[in-house]
């Protein structure tokens, strides 16, 4: 009898392996493998270092982390979208996970403080010569700080006498010499580089001389600020180009061919012109403009829609440009494709980087799923609703918006006209 319980005893123990067995292989599996059965690929992970900067696990979850795991639900209405993003997640969750996240604060020149002594001059004025697209707007006296006043103008007489001469688009013609205004030379695209003949280089980057983002709203002041609080989820993607590169186009067809899509503007177009968005979306009109442009309400049209597919001309570090920054202050979700360091210019979980999937069709997956999921699409926007900036705040503050100041802060350390010639 003893030895029959045993081996009864040992046969059950066996059975119960044999069957659990597979049973855990299948749950493995699905760990394993569920993102990919689903159709979307993993929520991009972010990099989370404590004090000592080393990487520890992240163990608080939000709506993004499962993405595909809810039944799919085509939606419209962004105030519920919120509203159940609040219930079922909130922002003490949201900044719970995002409280340790690590952006390059060196990716941001430092806007406020400094040594006051420094400055050697208490005014500076800067004589916008050829100012190309930046706009009047900036023209004007602005106090700065140590009590700096800086006089920003077109106007020459105005300027005179000139601590520096403001160029764009070439650089200034001929080196200065001791006692002319120094030469500043602003470049927004990336690929121009100091030409040695300036003594003031201002760009995208934080390692030229002022940093000037395209983070602000001074370079297209007159748009639409009109903002649809509902989406379109029958046309999940806005794109608009009018210059028609062809890595750019190529990269933008491959992505548009999978998912449904507005194409404005010239390159790609297929809904009949520029200016077809007016007809569309008649709310986008601007009153004291009655000759549209496409340029006046693209920020409105985009507002429509769920993303703004923005493709940079260059990708390379910092070149993080209105192409991006359009589509979030249009309350739009951007799906980038750019800078590799662009997440220390940007809102933290604000945007969808191309370059964290590992193919165009995972990254339409993805859309896809996002687009019929409301409480994970609400996250994306979670960043504004709770107050979690990253960098995106100091990028803001190093914008176009605030280059007067900045300008004259530096050209004071340097003496203004009485800086002394480099040859």
């Amino acid at each position: 009898m003893a030895n029959s319980k045993s081996r009864s005893s040992s046969f059950s123990s066996s059975n119960r392996i044999y069957y659990l067995a597979p049973l855990l292989a299948v749950a493995i599996a699905l760990i394993l493998f569920l993102p990919s059965f689903i159709g979307t690929s993993p929520s991009p992970s972010l990099q989370i270092f404590d004090k000592e900067n080393i990487e520890i696990p992240i163990n608080v979850t939000t709506a993004v982390d499962s993405i595909g795991t809810r039944p799919r639900e085509p939606f419209s209405d962004l105030k519920s979208a919120f509203h159940r993003w609040d219930s079922e997640v909130g922002c003490t969750r949201f900044r719970d996970k995002l409280r340790r996240l690590k952006v390059d604060e060196s990716a941001v020149q430092k806007t406020k403080g400094g040594d006051c002594s420094e400055l050697k001059l208490d005014h500076v004025s800067v004589w916008a010569k050829v100012p190309g697209w930046i706009p009047d707007i900036l023209d004007g006296l602005y106090e700065c700080q140590c009590g700096l006043s800086c006089l920003w103008t077109r106007n020459e007489v105005l300027a005179d006498p000139a601590d520096v001469e403001l160029y764009q688009f070439y650089a200034p013609p001929d080196t200065r010499k001791t006692g002319e205004p120094l030469r500043a030379f602003v470049e927004m695209e990336a690929w121009r580089a100091p030409s040695g003949k300036e003594d003031i280089f201002i760009s995208f980057h934080s390692n030229s001389d002022v940093q000037a983002t395209y983070a602000g709203k001074t370079f297209r002041i007159t748009h639409s600020y009109h903002v649809a609080d509902k989406k379109r989820d029958d046309v999940l993607v806005y794109w608009s180009s009018s210059r028609c590169l062809e890595q750019r186009d190529k990269t933008a067809k491959a992505f548009l061919s999978l998912v449904p899509h507005h194409s404005f503007g010239r390159c790609l177009n297929n809904v009949g012109g520029n200016d077809t968005a007016l007809t569309i979306y008649p709310d986008c009109q601007m009153e004291d403009n009655p000759i549209p442009h496409w340029w006046d309400h693209l920020h409105c049209t985009m507002s429509h829609y769920k993303f703004v597919l923005s493709i940079e001309n260059t990708w390379t570090e910092s070149y993080v440009t209105e192409k991006l920054f359009y589509a979030i202050e249009a309350g739009a979700v951007p799906i980038y494709f750019g800078a590799p360091n662009v997440w220390d210019l940007v809102p933290p979980n604000s945007i969808i980087d191309a370059s964290k999937f590992e193919s165009i069709e995972k990254l339409a997956e993805y859309i896809k799923a996002v687009a019929e999921d409301p409480v994970a699409y609400a996250e994306f926007h979670a960043w504004r609703r709770c107050g979690v900036l990253g960098n995106y705040g100091k990028a803001r503050l190093a914008s176009l918006d605030t280059l007067p100041c900045r300008l004259c802060e530096y050209a004071s350390k340097k003496g203004g006209r009485n800086a002394p010639s480099k040859h």
